[in-house]
């Protein structure tokens, strides 16, 4: 196993790396000195405080408080999704079903594969990757379904006039979002081993396990993700653009800016 240790001392004077992102900010008057030293701040206290309860949990290796910690990871992911919303009605609700979804259907594919385990010190990480990636894909999707019904609103006017459903007139848009919603996770495969070490096998690495091993990991992970992703990405666009128009069938002007 690798020595590799953190200790209080050491996570102290790493301290310095932050620092020099201060600097540059300072330095070139990015103002956003302010928000780094909150990030630090809001991260330090939450990892902490998730750590102490990961502990318990895993220590605990009770199945309702893992599902408990999973239902806390996806509420909290679909809330962060619903806020990049940006306006559009019931966001969260289309957030928290899409993250459902699209989490229980890989967590469900991989403990059924044998891939993992139904045990907390694998179901919650597991869990908090693919909900975060699925919620990072969510906002893509909303931000460029607001833009695209913003900018291309005459054109769909045009379609409605000409007898089409708001579901003719949207597709070309839906597709788009989807596809803005996986482009990411699809960019970073393609550079997996030749510029990027990701989190997984550059961790189990570190912990000494052999790279090949690590490498079949991080090949699980990958599909995990594209299969996430695309799930939470299809149902979050499927749901939201109704929400571009009226009962009338008429585009929602207020959502268009």
């Amino acid at each position: 196993m690798s020595n590799l240790t953190v200790s209080n001392s050491t996570l102290a004077l790493g301290f310095i790396l932050v620092i020099i992102a201060l600097v540059i900010g300072y330095w070139q008057k990015l103002q956003i000195d302010k928000d780094i030293i909150i990030g630090v701040v809001r991260a330090i206290i939450q990892l902490t405080i998730v750590g102490y309860i990961l502990k318990f949990v895993i220590k605990a290796n009770d199945v309702w408080l893992t599902m408990a910690f999973f239902v806390v990871i996806v509420i909290n992911a679909s809330w962060n999704a619903g806020k990049r919303g940006n306006g559009i009605p019931k966001a969260f609700q289309f957030s928290l079903l899409a993250i459902s979804v699209g989490t229980i259907v890989t967590l469900g594919t991989l403990v059924w594969t044998g891939s993992i385990q139904f045990i907390p010190e694998q179901i919650v990480p597991f869990t908090g990757m693919i909900a975060s990636n699925i919620m990072v894909a969510i906002g893509l999707c909303y931000r460029n379904m607001k833009q695209s019904f913003t900018d291309r609103h005459q054109q769909i006017l045009e379609k409605l006039a000409l007898g089409a459903d708001i579901k003719l007139a949207s597709e070309d848009i839906i597709r788009e979002s989807i596809k803005s919603g996986m482009q990411p996770t699809i960019d970073s495969i393609k550079t997996l081993g030749l510029v990027a070490l990701p989190g997984m096998m550059s961790g189990l690495i570190i912990a000494g396990v052999d790279p090949v091993k690590a490498i079949k990991y991080q090949i699980m992970v990958t599909f995990m993700l594209l299969a996430s992703t695309s799930i939470g990405s299809f149902i979050s666009c499927y749901l939201a653009y109704k929400q571009f128009y009226n009962e009338q069938k008429q585009l929602n002007s207020h959502l268009l800016s």
